[in-house]
């Protein structure tokens, strides 16, 4: 089933937060104050480089039907190295959720998140929406690898996701290389050539960005253009306010901010980092 949902008085997306639990308790506290009880949508990576991911995953588990989250890069790593298909990172931080007593409680939750999230005229997603799909697209094939992850055979999908091809949507694409595709426009994009191909070198910011590429969200033909794609997974390129394209990772892992958006208002709550550079 897509995940579309209408937009309530009171929905705050809220970005990357990568394991920094202290800075979400205390944007948690300053949504509360503002609007008790507003549903929560996290923008996925919740763990993962920041000192306290099991805390983290605890917590947003444990708002229950207040809170939902797509998934990111970094929880589907987790999930990998979880179940012995990915090695560890030497920066990984997520030994305390390996080794807690109820991380199967956990993995089976974050293994049942959504790719995508539709709330009226937004779209949630971790990294963004491939040059070639509509929104009603993305849903329906976000949905796809929804589908798998919480099939029987989901650990076939982990296995096969990793790598950087192909690069061009294709709806002829079939089995491992159009899941592959699939996860790598929802997770892991940020460049494209101007043919709409995505790019993986280059993770800076637009003004160190080379001449041949652009951001996904102003390749000008994008059929997605309609609706407003709400994101985080780009550090570098910051807090974005535009009439259809919200970003909100702030690197708040990095010793930058943790951000969040009301929907209806555009009003922006954030925390400074606490610990500084993870």
């Amino acid at each position: 089933m897509k995940v579309e949902l209408n937009n309530s008085p009171d929905t705050f997306v809220i970005g990357d937060v990568q394991g920094c639990y202290q800075e979400l308790c205390l944007l948690l506290e300053k949504i509360d104050v503002i609007a008790p009880q507003a549903r929560l949508i996290f923008a996925g990576d919740l763990v993962n480089r920041g000192p306290k991911s099991l805390a983290t995953l605890r917590l947003i588990k444990q708002l229950g039907s207040r809170a939902n989250s797509v998934l990111g890069n970094h929880d589907l790593h987790l999930l990998a190295v979880a179940y012995g298909i990915r090695d560890a990172h030497a920066s990984d931080t997520l030994s305390e959720i390996l080794e807690a007593p109820d991380r199967e409680e956990l993995l089976t939750w974050l293994r049942q998140r959504p790719l995508a999230i539709a709330v009226d005229d937004h779209l949630i997603v971790h990294a963004g929406v491939s040059p070639q799909w509509t929104r009603a697209q993305t849903l329906i094939l976000a949905q796809e690898i929804e589908t798998a992850l919480r099939g029987a055979n989901w650990l076939d999908l982990l296995r096969n996701m990793y790598g950087n091809s192909p690069v061009h949507w294709n709806d002829q694409w079939q089995g491992i290389e159009r899941q592959r595709y699939i996860i790598n426009a929802l997770t892991r994009i940020r460049y494209c050539h101007p043919d709409g191909s995505m790019d993986f070198d280059i993770k800076e910011g637009t003004a160190l960005a080379p001449a041949h590429l652009l951001p996904w969200f102003d390749l000008t033909q994008r059929p997605s253009q309609d609706t407003t794609v709400v994101f985080g997974h780009w550090s570098t390129l910051g807090l974005v306010l535009r009439q259809n394209i919200i970003c909100l990772d702030t690197g708040c892992v990095w010793g930058g901010k943790l951000s969040a958006i009301r929907l209806r208002d555009r009003l922006i709550l954030q925390v400074d980092s606490i610990a500084g550079s993870a």
